[in-house]
């Protein structure tokens, strides 16, 4: 196409974040197995010390190297549970010659759980995690009080916690619990560096004009392990009404 350049990506006529490089820079962003034994080392997996970023249900990998370009001093992790989406954003990723970024298949419950050090990541990430819309699967969101209080274990004291959606029963939710574990604030108005989107779900949901719902906090520094588990065991768990009408997002995005 005249006037087109191949380095440039683009996803619903909004760019990828970064360029393609000539094969020569490209890397290899693969985590294609967890330790047998113990937890992650971050210095062991990128090679140096530095700050940690989890992107959970990273998708495409938009979001995980958007902020890798932007913030090379930061080591990012994505991770889910499609094995296609992620072999989207390993080749990506790869083909941007990112060094601060690796991409694995795995839940996000199940990485935290098992796999990060207590308060060892600077920064969790989460966007759009699935509502679920059936009664029956209702059990499986993710964003549960005891699921909060594992990011609050893993995340260093005051470390960040960033959640967006766009399914306002989700929302409602989410504004109810989070602030019992993190200093939340919700953040109005779209991301200054990515304001078109930063993922693939938000860029879609931005043009059928539907809102979208972004917060972020600080874990609070005066709780402890135990104390977040107790909190966690008295909350509500997410039983609201998801509104069917918005499958149609899913299958798009």
């Amino acid at each position: 196409m005249p006037g087109s350049n191949p380095q440039i990506e683009r996803e619903f006529g909004v760019p990828f974040p970064g360029r393609i490089l000539d094969s020569s820079k490209w890397t290899k962003t693969a985590l294609k197995e967890m330790p047998a034994e113990g937890r992650l080392n971050w210095k062991e997996l990128f090679g140096r010390e530095a700050p940690v970023i989890l992107d959970l249900g990273c998708g495409n990998g938009r979001s995980t190297i958007g902020s890798a370009l932007i913030r090379p001093d930061h080591d990012h992790l994505g991770v889910d549970v499609l094995p296609v989406v992620i072999r989207y954003a390993r080749k990506r990723a790869n083909q941007r010659g990112l060094a601060n970024v690796r991409f694995a298949v795995i839940g996000a419950r199940e990485l935290l759980e098992n796999y990060v050090e207590p308060h060892s990541v600077a920064e969790i990430h989460c966007y759009h995690p699935q509502p679920y819309y059936d009664s029956a699967q209702v059990h499986r969101r993710l964003i549960a009080p005891e699921f909060l209080a594992l990011v609050h274990r893993c995340l260093v004291p005051g470390g960040l916690f960033v959640i967006q959606t766009d399914n306002p029963g989700y929302w409602k939710y989410l504004q109810a619990v989070i602030p019992v574990f993190f200093d939340f604030h919700e953040r109005i108005g779209r991301w200054p560096d990515s304001p078109k989107g930063r993922t693939r779900r938000e860029i879609i949901a931005l043009k059928r004009k539907l809102p979208v719902f972004r917060g972020h906090g600080t874990a609070k520094r005066d709780l402890s392990e135990a104390d977040a588990l107790r909190l966690a065991e008295s909350l509500p768990p997410p039983r609201f009404d998801a509104d069917r009408r918005l499958r149609d997002l899913d299958r798009l995005a």
